[in-house]
């Protein structure tokens, strides 16, 4: 499998993991700032959330730790929680905004 390969499977299962209190997964919301992945598919993540004191943050970076790593192929991931830049509505996707009455 190729890097771009697993890059496109990363996307796709990041789609999968929902904020518990909004209906838009993650990387709609834009709360996906980037992803690092080696030679030998070693995963990095960095992720913010749509507020600091999320209560349900640790469920989510556990849930996108372990989707991560259930794709075929990925030796490890880690998923990094950032704050910098700080999250808000404009780095929603279209989809998103439509989805949450932004549009």
């Amino acid at each position: 499998m190729t890097k771009f390969e697993i890059e496109e499977k990363i996307v796709a299962m990041l789609k999968t993991v929902y904020d518990p209190e909004i209906p838009v997964d993650v990387y709609n919301l834009g709360l996906i700032y980037k992803i690092d992945v080696t030679d030998d598919f070693d995963i990095s993540v960095d992720m913010t959330l749509t507020a600091p004191n999320c209560p349900a943050a640790e469920f989510i970076m556990e849930d996108v730790r372990q989707k991560l790593e259930s794709i075929e192929g990925v030796r490890t991931a880690t998923v990094n929680l950032v704050f910098e830049p700080e999250w808000d509505k404009d780095m929603m996707s279209e989809e998103a905004k439509l989805e949450l009455g932004f549009l």
